[in-house]
């Protein structure tokens, strides 16, 4: 098992300049974290559920925690949200909706859904990098997460 603080974050993003501000905002808050980066709903299916160009566990290895945007193209977080945590495998991973929207329907939809926290996305780089700064204390060394679940085990 990983020490907690590090933990593989998968972030699944389709805005290019949100994937970089992420990474800026990681390297800015000192963490040591291996992020990993998928742009769409379909694309972070096929890390999770290694298919695709995703096949090879070691080059995508099972997050500690997720960051997702809900609009994506070719399938939206939700969507995503909700085979993640239909997968006895993977439903303990804790999911962090990270988007721009404040819609309470994308907020009902996200916690009916299972995600672990809802985050408005700030779009000031010091914000942001402060709100990757909090998520890294918080998911990456104080929480204590689920062990993840025994390969066809189903127990909840």
């Amino acid at each position: 098992m990983q020490s907690p603080e590090m933990i593989d974050v998968l972030l699944v993003e389709d805005n290019i300049d949100d994937v970089e501000i992420a990474r800026k905002a990681f390297a800015e808050a000192k963490l040591v974290n291996r992020l990993h980066v998928v742009r769409d709903g379909r694309e972070a299916c096929d890390y999770l559920f290694h298919a695709g160009a995703h096949s090879d566990p070691a080059t995508a290895p099972t997050p500690g925690v997720i960051l997702m945007d809900i609009n994506m193209p070719r399938m939206n977080g939700v969507e995503v949200l909700k085979r993640i945590k239909a997968d006895p495998r993977l439903r303990r991973i804790p999911v962090i909706m990270l988007t721009v929207s404040r819609r309470d329907e994308d907020i009902v939809r996200s916690y009916d859904s299972g995600c672990n926290s809802f985050i408005q996305k700030p779009v000031e780089f010091d914000k942001f990098v402060e709100v990757v700064k909090q998520l890294g204390l918080y998911w990456a060394l104080l929480n204590i997460g689920c062990p993840p679940a025994e390969p066809g085990s189903h127990r909840l």
